[in-house]
Order: structure tokens, then C-alpha cells, then sequence
């Protein structure tokens, strides 16, 4: 039997039946799991030509490979013939050019319409890290991948189908429709709305929440030291339209739903999805110059409420420093807006700052003389900045006091006589 015929030896596993990607199995893996699309897989590896020449190894180097499953980060038949391993498992992919790399080969090694022979063994598998602070707190698995490319974005309307479970329990079961960005009014947790933005339709995956991916999770009285599972099935969804997809007469008419929707979450104390909604409308009137003159005064409100209110928003959150940006951003709009100052001197009231503070309020006054709030809110400032300045005062007395009792403890230690040494003492002397 020749080396050629031995290589092509293997079921052939490639969608197409094409006869392009062989696998042999070497040695039996273990488990019932095989890894998924988007998971993070271990690997060695050995690539030979076909008629035995090395061209590659992994072993070689003693350093394992990894990669991400189905992203296209590895050649096709790699993606196809991993996928379908268990733990442990080492089996023989015979690669056809067209799973391979083609008519152009790779370097010097591998010509073009190469046909590759790769001995592979899967160490282990885990999901995608979705988290943003990459702590496996949101970790995914593709159970079934979904149907083309296109994934819900913010404020797309989405259906999903979910089971969580926590100690074998399912707690949370349902199908059930919500707004992307609002997902907490339905008690969605916030991982699994993150999820649901990284999926097509009907694929199905399942989620591992731990630490901050519990959150959103309240009303199912889960401990935040616990572990939870999530199933998501994406049944439907319809896409927002996208600012680059909308004329600037457009976007000024979804600037204004956004507005009204963004009053409906800030009255009902939502004020981080209010954040979002305000800050997209910001971001669709950045860039666009408008010829008509009530097109142009639309804009310039829709810009100064947005921030106004994204201040307005970081001030109920106790985000003091946001709420200063949001103000001078809106200042640079409208440096003589009242609201804009006045929430800026609270904002600096807050943080102590309060010369600033005190100067802020005082403009109001100047833009608005019965302004009956910035007037107390002086008041509050002058009484707060004396307490300080009293507190600062006690401060550097009981200070002074402590220095000088101990200056007059360490008088009292250098008055008393020296004592000479006893004759048995040795004296040191100083030699050359």
C-alpha cells in the first residue's frame, strides 16, 4: 500500500460530501462533547504533505495550539474536522486543496493544490469570553449555529426563547419579546441581552453567568456567589435601522421617538437605558450640516437636550464626574443654559469643589434672579464650605497640639545630665 493511499483513507465529513476533508480516528476521545462554533480550542498538531514530508508540527515546537472554532482563523477542513472531536481524541484530517489553501499554496513549503495531511489532538474546549473585563463571568457555547449573518443591534426588537438554571433547578423559562437596550423591564439579565446581540437567528446557545454576570438577575433571588445556566434560542428578530442607513431628515425624526421613549425610562427611574437613548441621539446629529434654518434649530435643540439630560441622568446615578462632561458639553452648545449650569454646580457641589460650585450658581442667578433653588443651593454651598473650612481649622489644631507636646517631651528628655560611663565601661576611642 502506498503513503498516498494510506492518507486517503478516513470518512469523509466535509458538508458537501465532496470527498474534501477525510477523518481517521488514531485514538478514542472521551466525553460526549464535541467543541462549537465560537469556542476556544486546544490542539496538537503534525502537517505533512502527501507524501510524508513535514511541513509543520506543534510538537515539534512543544508549544499547543489554540484557536477559535469556526471564525475562519484556520483553514476550512480544520474548522469542519475539529469540530467534530472529542476531548482527548487524535485522529488523521486529510485536507483537499479547496479546504486547504488552493491554487496559491502557502509559502515555500506547501505548492499550490496541495492536498494535506494534519495528525491532530484535541486537549480540551471552552466557551467564548463575552465579558468585558475577560473574567469568564459571561462565557457562551453555540449549541446550534443560526442562519446567516446579520445580528440584532441596539434597540432592534427580538424574541427569544430562554431556560435558566441554577443547582439543577430551572428557574426563569419562557419565550418572550423585548427592545435591545431594555431587556431589564422583561427581568432579562444583562448577559443574556449581551448574548442576544452576538447571535443570528435560531441559533441556540448556552450561557455560564457567575460574579458580574449575575446581574439582572435580582428578582430570581440567585446569591451572587452562585453558578447559573442559560439556554437562548433567537426565534426572531427586526434590526433598528442604522444612522448610516438614514438621510439626515431621518434622523432627526427618530432623534425625536428617541427622545419621548428616553422621558418614559427617565420618569420611571431607568436612567441608564435613558443614558443610552440620549447619547444615540447625540451620536446621529454629530455629523450632519443642515440647509434649512428649522432643520438646523431641530438639531441644535435635539443636541443640547440630549446632553442636558445625559447629565441630568449621571447626577440621579451619583455620577458626578459624567455629569460635569455631559454639562460642559452642552455648555459648549449653549454656554448661558441655566439648567446645564445649575447641574453642573451640583455636580460640583457634590465633589466639594466649592468655589466652583459657588461661581456656577451665581451665573444662574445673573442668567435668572428668582432662580429660588440656585439661590439656596448658594447657601447650602457657603454653609457646607464653612463646616469645611471649620473642620480643616480643628484639624490642623489637634495637629499643632500633637507637635508641640511632643516637642516639649523631647525638651524634657534633653535637660536631663549625661551620665558618664562606670569605670568598667570601655570608653571608644578614635584610631588612625
Amino acid at each position: 500500500m502506498t503513503s498516498t493511499e494510506t492518507a486517503l483513507k478516513g470518512e469523509d465529513i466535509s458538508p458537501e460530501k465532496d470527498g474534501g476533508v477525510l477523518k481517521e480516528i488514531i485514538k478514542e476521545g472521551h466525553g460526549d462533547d464535541c467543541p462549537g462554533v465560537n469556542d476556544r480550542v486546544t490542539v496538537h498538531y503534525v502537517g505533512t504533505l502527501l507524501d510524508g514530508t513535514k511541513f509543520d508540527s506543534s510538537r515539534d515546537r512543544d508549544e499547543k495550539f489554540q484557536f477559535n472554532l469556526g471564525k475562519s482563523e484556520v483553514i476550512k477542513a480544520w474548522d469542519i474536522g475539529v469540530a467534530t472531536m472529542k476531548r482527548g481524541e487524535v485522529c488523521r484530517l486529510t485536507c483537499k486543496p479547496e479546504y486547504a489553501y488552493g491554487e496559491k499554496g502557502s509559502g515555500d513549503k506547501i505548492g499550490p493544490n496541495a492536498t494535506l495531511v494534519f495528525e491532530v489532538e484535541l486537549f480540551d474546549f471552552v466557551g467564548e469570553d463575552l465579558s468585558e473585563a475577560k473574567d469568564h463571568s459571561i462565557v457562551r457555547r453555540t449549541l446550534k449555529k443560526g442562519e446567516g449573518w446579520t445580528k440584532p443591534n441596539d434597540d432592534a426588537s427580538v424574541e427569544v426563547k430562554l431556560k435558566g438554571t441554577h443547582d439543577g433547578k430551572v428557574f426563569d423559562e419562557r419565550t418572550v419579546s423585548f427592545i435591545v437596550g431594555e431587556g431589564f423591564i422583561q427581568n432579562i439579565p444583562e448577559a443574556v441581552e449581551l448574548a442576544v446581540t452576538k447571535m443570528t437567528k435560531n441559533e441556540h446557545s448556552r450561557l455560564a453567568l457567575k460574579g458580574k454576570g449575575l446581574n439582572g438577575l435580582e428578582k430570581f433571588n440567585i446569591p451572587q456567589t452562585s453558578s447559573v445556566e442559560y439556554d437562548v434560542t433567537l426565534l426572531n428578530f427586526e434590526k433598528a435601522k442604522e444612522s448610516w442607513a438614514m438621510n439626515d431628515v431621518e434622523k432627526l425624526e427618530q432623534a425625536d421617538v428617541l427622545k419621548k421613549r428616553a422621558a418614559e425610562l427617565f420618569k420611571d427611574g431607568h436612567y441608564r437605558a435613558a443614558i443610552k437613548k440620549y447619547s444615540t441621539i447625540a451620536n446621529y446629529l454629530e455629523a450632519p450640516n443642515y440647509t434649512e434654518e428649522a432643520d438646523k434649530k431641530k438639531a441644535a435643540d435635539f443636541k443640547l437636550t440630549a446632553q442636558s439630560n445625559i447629565a441630568l441622568c449621571h447626577l440621579k446615578l451619583n455620577e458626578h464626574a459624567e455629569c460635569m462632561r455631559a454639562c460642559e458639553k452642552a455648555l459648549e452648545l449653549d454656554p448661558k443654559n441655566e439648567k446645564c449650569l445649575f447641574r453642573l454646580g451640583q455636580a460640583q457641589l457634590a465633589m466639594s469643589n466649592f468655589e466652583d460650585a459657588l461661581k456656577d450658581f451665581q451665573e444662574v442667578i445673573k442668567l435668572n434672579p428668582s432662580n429660588s433653588a440656585a439661590k439656596q443651593s448658594i447657601q447650602t454651598c457657603r454653609d457646607q464650605m464653612k463646616a469645611y473650612q471649620q473642620k480643616e481649622k480643628q484639624l490642623y489644631a489637634n495637629i499643632f497640639a500633637k507637635m508641640a507636646k511632643s516637642n516639649e517631651k523631647n525638651s524634657n528628655n534633653d535637660s536631663k545630665p549625661v551620665e558618664e560611663p562606670s569605670a568598667s565601661e570601655e570608653v571608644p576611642t578614635m584610631t588612625n
